[in-house]
């Protein structure tokens, strides 16, 4: 692994996220707590208007408009593309050197605790991860390989990737995720710094790993309501196995609709409230063990 030079800590890409939209505001008051001998640490707010107003976005997710494609169109002039290319100008410099590593802060309504998303089975992500599980139990890994085409801003250089955490509601702020996303930040500055001085912690071998299979919307009628909610023993039990035949929603007049499924999964994003509107009543994973 070579040196990493630059690292990126975004937060408010959606700017009702408050989480990472605080605590990067607080990394540019005080630059010190996230500054490295090693390497240069930016502390960067992702969507500045819909931060200023409220909301996830203003036309559209920007968190979806870092496709090559998107980022050289001029024809694009939405806000959030015009701000995706300003990122990417920021991150990617004409002749000067990129950032090595993007840490995108976000927070979820769906009860996911301390969540690492990554696109791919990096190595040193991998070993990062593993890292990040042994000193604090409440760490998850979640792979998901299908969003390096996304358009994600994780996807703009090799080592991004995404803290989620929660359950916390959309514009709220929660004091102990935001103090637990904190320190874990602080041990990911730690752990390459440690890396580029050559000390690597010693990490378990093995990692568990929750890798992406697919997503469930909601029971829709024909004319796209929705016709059932996620069932009560289900809510807020991300990361728990879901059997075939478990209830998984339950309709307005309270007949259980049942995971017909053939094997055992892991549902995330559970009820998340942006999700609604891109039809996503949850996504399903396999949980796996990964040497490292």
């Amino acid at each position: 692994m070579n040196q990493i030079e630059r690292v990126a800590i975004v937060g408010g890409n959606h700017g009702n996220e408050l989480t990472g939209v605080h605590l990067v505001k607080m990394f540019q008051q005080y630059p010190n707590l996230i500054n490295r001998s090693s390497f240069e640490t930016l502390a960067l707010l992702g969507n500045l208007k819909a931060i200023e107003a409220g909301k996830r976005y203003i036309d559209k997710d920007l968190n979806r408009c870092f496709t090559n494609q998107g980022l050289q169109n001029p024809q694009l002039s939405s806000y959030e593309d015009t701000r995706a290319k300003a990122i990417l100008q920021i991150l990617q410099p004409q002749n000067q050197p990129s950032v090595d590593v993007i840490v995108d802060l976000h927070s979820t309504t769906a009860n996911m605790g301390l969540s690492l998303i990554f696109c791919d089975l990096h190595p040193f992500l991998l070993r990062l991860g593993a890292y990040l599980s042994s000193i604090n139990p409440m760490v998850k890994i979640f792979i998901n390989q299908e969003s390096r085409e996304g358009g994600f801003l994780r996807s703009l250089c090799e080592l991004g990737f995404v803290i989620e955490v929660g359950a916390v509601a959309q514009n709220i702020l929660n004091a102990e995720l935001f103090h637990q996303t904190e320190q874990l930040i602080y041990a990911i500055l730690d752990y390459f710094e440690g890396c580029n001085q050559g000390n690597i912690p010693q990490i378990n071998s093995t990692l568990t790993l929750y890798q992406y299979i697919g997503t469930i919307d909601y029971p829709r009628s024909d004319s796209g309501e929705i016709q059932a909610m996620i069932h009560p023993q289900l809510q807020f039990r991300d990361y728990q196995p879901l059997n075939p035949g478990d209830p998984m929603f339950v309709t307005f007049e309270g007949k259980d609709i049942f995971y017909e499924g053939t094997s055992t999964v892991y549902p995330i994003f559970i009820n998340e409230a942006a999700y609604y509107e891109k039809g996503i009543a949850m996504y399903l994973t396999q949980k796996q063990q990964q040497v490292v």
